[in-house]
C-alpha cells in the first residue's frame, strides 16, 4: 500500500522547472521567467569585484549576438570572498556604467549556504549531464532549454565565448 502512494504522489506532483520559480529583478520588481518559453536561458551568478567580473563583456556581446534565441540573466551574488558587497542599485549602476549591460539583472541573492535561495538550491540539484552541487565561484553558468529544463552548468573559467558554451546553446 505504501508504495502504492508513493507512485501515485510521483505521478501528481507536477515537474519543476525554471517557470516554477518566484524572484525580483534588481529594481525590486517581479520577474516572470515564463516570458522566456521557447528560448534558452543562461543563469550565471555574479558579482563586480572578481576576476571573472570581465565576463559581463562577453556575456553581454553573446546576449547580443543570440537574443532571438536566447535570453541571459544575472544574478548577484555576496557568497563569495565579499565580492559583490553593493547594494542593488549600486549593482544595477556598475553593470550599466561598466559594461553597458542590457540583458536582465536579478537583485542580490545567496547561492550557497544554508541561506541558498530556493532557484539556486535547485539549480545545484538538478539532473544535468554535467555535475551537481554546490557553485565553486563567481560566474558559474547554468543553461536551461526552451522548456524550462537545465541541461547544461558550467563552471566560471568557461567564458561567453568559450566553444563548449556555444555549441550546447546551439543544440536543439
Amino acid at each position: 500500500m505504501n508504495l502504492l502512494i508513493l507512485l501515485i504522489t510521483m505521478l501528481t506532483i507536477p515537474e519543476q522547472n525554471i517557470y516554477s520559480f518566484q524572484v525580483k529583478d534588481v529594481n525590486g520588481k517581479e520577474f516572470n521567467f515564463s516570458q522566456f518559453k521557447g528560448k534558452k536561458i543562461l543563469i550565471v551568478n555574479t558579482a563586480s569585484e572578481c576576476g571573472y567580473t570581465p565576463q559581463y563583456e562577453g556575456l553581454e556581446k553573446l546576449y547580443e549576438e543570440q537574443k532571438d534565441k536566447l535570453v541571459i540573466i544575472a544574478f548577484p551574488a555576496n557568497n563569495f570572498g565579499g565580492q559583490e558587497p553593493g547594494s542593488n542599485a549600486e549593482i544595477a549602476t556598475f553593470c550599466q556604467k561598466n559594461y553597458s549591460v542590457t540583458f536582465p539583472v536579478m537583485s542580490k541573492v545567496s547561492v550557497k549556504g544554508n541561506d541558498i535561495t530556493d532557484l539556486f538550491k535547485w539549480l545545484t540539484t538538478e539532473t544535468n549531464p554535467d555535475f551537481t552541487g554546490d557553485i565553486n565561484w563567481n560566474f558559474e553558468k547554468f543553461l536551461l532549454d526552451e522548456n524550462g529544463k537545465l541541461i547544461h552548468r558550467f563552471r566560471s573559467k568557461v567564458k561567453p565565448d568559450s566553444q563548449i558554451l556555444l555549441d550546447a546553446i546551439q543544440k536543439n
